[in-house]
C-alpha cells in the first residue's frame, strides 16, 4: 500500500517472485471510469474507491494466496479490504519524502496517474499505525525493501 509513485508495483512484482505467490496491480482492477478521471488530474471520491476496493478484496478472497498492490490510503479501505478479504490481511507500507515520489512519478511513461495528483493523495493518507502496516522506506535499494518485507511476513502478524 502508499501513494502513486511509491513503487507498489515494483515491490509487488519482486516480493511476488521471491515468495512464489502470485501479484496483481491494483490498477489494473478499477474501473474505466476511475482512470479516466484520475487521467483527466480528477482526484477520486469515496463513492469511486468502494466498487474498486470491493474488486479487489474479492481477489484477496478467490486468488488467495496472493499479492495486490493497492493504494489503501484510509483506514476504513484498508478495513473494507480486511473485511472482504475472507482470511487474513498483511499491509506492507511503502513511504518516503515526498521529493523522492514526486520524482519517480514525472519520470515514469505510460501511466495514467499525473504527477499532479500526488498531493491529494498524501492528504487523503492516514498513515497506519505500526501494528496495520509494515513500513517500507522506499529511499532503500528494491532489494533491501524485498527483503524486509519477506522477513516481515515470515515473521507472522
Amino acid at each position: 500500500m502508499g501513494v502513486s509513485g511509491t513503487g507498489k508495483t515494483s515491490v509487488g512484482q519482486a516480493l511476488s517472485a521471491r515468495l512464489g505467490i502470485p501479484y496483481l496491480d491494483g490498477d489494473d482492477l478499477h474501473p474505466a471510469a476511475n482512470v479516466a478521471r484520475m487521467a483527466a488530474g480528477i482526484p477520486l471520491t469515496d463513492a469511486d474507491r468502494w466498487p474498486w476496493l470491493d474488486r479487489v478484496a474479492s481477489m484477496l478472497d478467490s486468488r488467495a494466496p496472493v499479492i495486490i498492490g493497492c493504494s489503501a490510503l484510509r483506514r476504513s479501505y484498508r478495513d473494507r479490504l480486511r473485511a472482504g478479504a475472507g482470511g487474513p490481511l498483511r499491509f506492507l507500507h511503502l513511504t518516503g519524502p515526498r521529493a523522492v515520489i514526486a520524482a519517480r512519478m514525472a519520470g515514469r511513461a505510460g501511466h495514467y496517474m499525473p504527477p499532479a495528483l500526488l498531493d491529494s493523495q498524501l492528504a487523503t493518507l492516514e498513515v497506519p499505525s505500526a501494528d496495520e502496516a509494515i513500513p517500507l522506506d522506499i529511499t532503500q535499494p528494491l532489494e533491501t525493501l524485498v527483503e524486509a518485507a519477506a522477513a516481515a511476513l515470515r515473521e507472522g502478524p
